[in-house]
């Protein structure tokens, strides 16, 4: 392929590639996205502090807060693949924007429940519901958004990550501290405040138009959605790189991550106190950060190559838990972890979006989403059972183990492990 072939090609994507002189990365457009971004992540990452205290306060258990927050998942998990659909037939920007606005109003609405203390546990779950509906309508969205924003998708998506991981670490805090002025009405007012700087960015925002043809075809009626979903399907299955990590990700959602998060934190909790799983959950969020930094900064050929490498360092934090070293080590861990998980991250997004049409994209991401998703509830319910029968620590060692062999299975893979990049890695500026 010659190089104005490649670059045809990547347009044809739907990759932007901005004028002469126009910024890779940073743009007017982009901060608004940026901020779009982080200003959501902090939100949601608020959600579990302010579901929690709420419902405790109210007289419901650890069950009642479990249901509330399955509430959402399940809805987001179930919806998404359709999701991707509609945003591949309509406008990203507008359907993003509708979907913040709703979310303002659910919370808005919790959040008078709590100030009223009228709390019932259905109506939490039915707007846990219908949030995770607008999650599923949002979403998919968010993978067609960056490469119409920046030249240098890889560039962007590492950006963003920062931005989401730096929230990450902001976000329970903020909300311990509404919680402590303002009850956990406060925290459901100040999530909704957050969907309202997201869609009011959204609003804003001027999208670039997608490249000629890229639009897919909108025919009415429901036998041309299943035609959509089909082709989505389709699409997804042909390429054997992205169907491929989706399997893999599957096994690591049900033996690492699933059992990983809630068995690391009774571990800690129980033998170290709450502060000391903070700090280990800071640590964690700071690695991510790092990760993200590093994404801005390397440009491998094979991104995804690269990106199975980075994810060996996971092995680190559920060892150290499981071992039962101490807060140090397990902290260390969890940062060196969380670095290799954000590059992986966004290895992995940049390729979807620079590998797949843009008249797919969006299904795509779904399909990605939903497979990642779905497996980890399994990991999650199976953690209590097999603490239960084998012990935590060793639970824990176990999916270390397992996370080093999903790293070497991914790498283990042609299609995978030799994927190249389709986007020109953005020249660095030279020193006058």
């Amino acid at each position: 392929m010659t190089g104005t072939d490649a670059r045809q090609d990547i347009t044809a994507r739907g990759v932007h590639r901005g004028a002469p002189g126009e910024p890779a990365v940073w743009s007017r457009d982009f901060a608004l996205f940026f901020v779009a971004r982080a200003a959501a992540r902090l939100g949601d990452t608020m959600l579990p502090v302010a579901l929690a205290a709420g419902l405790l306060e109210h007289g419901y258990g650890a069950g009642a807060v479990g249901l509330a927050m399955a509430s959402t998942a399940a809805a987001f998990a179930g919806l998404v693949v359709l999701g991707g659909v509609v945003a591949d037939r309509f406008s990203t920007r507008r359907l993003m924007i509708g979907a913040d606005l709703v979310r303002l109003g659910t919370q808005s609405l919790a959040a008078g429940l709590f100030f009223a203390g009228h709390v019932v546990l259905w109506q939490i779950c039915a707007i846990g519901f219908v949030n995770g509906v607008a999650g599923a309508v949002f979403q998919p969205g968010v993978a067609s958004t960056v490469p119409r924003l920046a030249a240098d998708v890889q560039g962007a998506n590492g950006a963003v990550r920062i931005a989401e991981s730096a929230a990450q670490l902001a976000g329970p805090a903020v909300a311990g501290v509404l919680v402590g002025l303002a009850s956990p009405g406060g925290v459901f007012a100040g999530h909704a405040a957050t969907y309202a700087i997201s869609a009011q960015c959204l609003l804003l925002l001027r999208l670039p138009p997608l490249p000629a043809g890229a639009r897919a075809a909108t025919g009415r009626g429901m036998r041309a959605f299943r035609g959509d979903l089909v082709q989505g399907w389709r699409e997804f299955r042909s390429r054997t790189w992205l169907w491929g990590v989706i399997a893999v990700w599957c096994v690591y959602m049900i033996a690492v991550w699933g059992p990983t998060v809630p068995l690391v934190a009774t571990e800690i909790v129980q033998q170290h106190g709450p502060r000391a799983y903070g700090l280990v959950n800071s640590a964690l969020g700071a690695g991510t950060v790092v990760g993200g930094l590093l994404a801005l900064r390397l440009r491998p050929r094979r991104m995804l190559r690269a990106g199975a490498v980075s994810l060996f360092a996971f092995f680190g934090f559920p060892a150290a838990v499981g071992a039962g070293l101490g807060v140090p080590a397990m902290a260390a861990g969890a940062a060196v972890a969380g670095a290799g998980m954000s590059f992986w991250g966004v290895m992995w997004a940049t390729s979807v979006q620079t590998q797949v049409p843009s008249d797919v994209l969006n299904r795509i991401h779904a399909y990605d989403v939903a497979g990642s998703l779905a497996m980890m509830p399994v990991g999650q319910a199976l953690a209590g059972p097999a603490a239960g029968a084998l012990g935590a620590g060793h639970v824990l060692l176990a999916a270390a183990v397992v996370s080093l062999a999903v790293a070497a299975a991914l790498l283990a893979i042609p299609p995978i492990r030799d994927l190249v990049r389709t986007d020109a890695p953005t020249p660095r500026p030279r020193k006058p």
